[in-house]
């Protein structure tokens, strides 16, 4: 626990944001070389260890993500970051030292594996489809399922959340660029006012949710802002709206994105402005192959017993996550690992707040090697 305590602080200290990863990919890889794990670069900054990779066994993946975030820290930990505007407020380094206690642990016990393991440390899952490249880069070449997790402080420490099926939902932005005719706010008769049209189309993008989806449908839209930057006297050219969607499957984005045309457009028009939209899809819903997911829960009940299933946690969550690409190619599960505890460990994902749980590195490092049919570490081991 100490040794990957330290690692994960590390890494804390020296966040790096998607693509930019090149300290924490040495700090990894000098770390499997003193290990005597062969890798192999991935995705430039990604990198992919095998354990027992010459065996006919069954072949399994485990996956840590490694990127933070551009927020400025405010958690004022000991280890926080020195890098001004970035910090790993996702939990990502805790995933990676997660990762590098269990390459350590399955080192020492590499002749109780039954197959090969392959050991993922992926870059730029922060909207940087970081996934989807590593397995352009043949991260997946021979693997038969692969697992994953992620930290999660609205679940109670120690209960996870692995359903059948979808876990997180798909996401996607929008971009609405809307433009009319500036001039001095005393005639504004003489101007076609993109502010008030942006803000009536704000208003309306809320009855997709509200009016033409089904209220069973999880799926969200959310305008993130609006930026018409003006003198005090004067109604601008133009304004932008920035937003976010999350969607559990293709065809309720498909749906969402029609939707999100056709009422800022025709909006738009009634104030006299036009509207150009631009829809970026981004990830996948991460949707869990049930025989992996239950596999999953069994292990984690094995070590922690029948009550450590988290039940209460409404599943989609709207977060999203690139393990999506993975689950897109091979059989797999994905669970949501209870961070939660009272005090620090109460402030959620992407607060400048927010800390990683030292506490859940041996738990899950537990859980990794049950999943993979290696001798078991002691919760103290890692």
């Amino acid at each position: 626990m100490a040794t990957a305590q330290a690692f994960r602080r590390d890494l804390h200290r020296y966040p790096e944001l998607g693509w930019q990863e090149n300290r924490t990919a040495d700090v990894i890889r000098r770390s499997l070389s003193e290990l005597n794990i062969p890798w192999r670069p991935c995705a430039n900054t990604g990198t992919v260890a095998t354990l027992n990779p010459h065996s006919a066994g069954h072949h399994i993946a485990l996956r840590g993500d490694m990127d933070a975030l551009p927020i400025a820290e405010q958690s004022g930990k000991e280890w926080h970051s020195v890098v001004d505007g970035c910090m790993h407020a996702c939990g990502h380094d805790g995933h990676s030292a997660t990762l590098m206690a269990t390459a350590h642990w399955l080192k020492h016990h590499e002749n109780s594996l039954a197959g090969p393991v392959s050991l993922i440390f992926q870059p730029a899952e922060e909207g940087g489809h970081g996934a989807r490249e590593m397995i352009a880069d043949g991260a997946l070449e021979g693997v038969d399922e692969i697992f994953g997790w992620h930290n999660w402080p609205a679940i109670p420490f120690g209960k996870i959340a692995c359903p059948d099926g979808i876990i997180m939902s798909g996401n996607g932005t929008f971009r609405l660029i809307v433009t009319g005719r500036g001039g001095h706010a005393s005639q504004p008769e003489l101007c076609r006012d993109p502010i008030l049209a942006a803000s009536a189309i704000t208003l309306n993008l809320q009855q997709i949710i509200a009016r033409r989806l089904p209220p069973q449908r999880a799926a969200v839209v959310s305008v993130t802002s609006i930026d018409a930057p003006s003198g005090a006297t004067i109604i601008p050219q133009k304004a932008i709206i920035g937003g976010s969607i999350r969607v559990p499957d293709q065809a309720t984005r498909d749906q969402i994105n029609q939707l999100i045309t056709e009422i800022s457009t025709s909006t738009a028009a009634s104030y006299g402005v036009q509207c150009e939209v631009e829809i970026t899809p981004r990830y996948h819903a991460t949707i869990n192959h049930a025989s992996q997911a239950q596999r999953l829960r069994q292990c984690w009940q094995a070590d922690f017993g029948t009550t450590a299933i988290e039940t209460e946690l409404p599943v989609p969550i709207m977060a999203s996550e690139d393990f999506s690409y993975y689950l897109r190619e091979i059989p797999g599960a994905f669970a949501l690992v209870g961070a939660g505890e009272k005090g620090e460990q109460a402030y959620p994902c992407h607060s400048p707040h927010y800390d990683f749980n030292d506490n859940l590195i041996p738990l899950v490092t537990q859980l990794y090697a049950r999943l993979v049919g290696a001798t078991l570490p002691e919760s103290s081991a890692a």
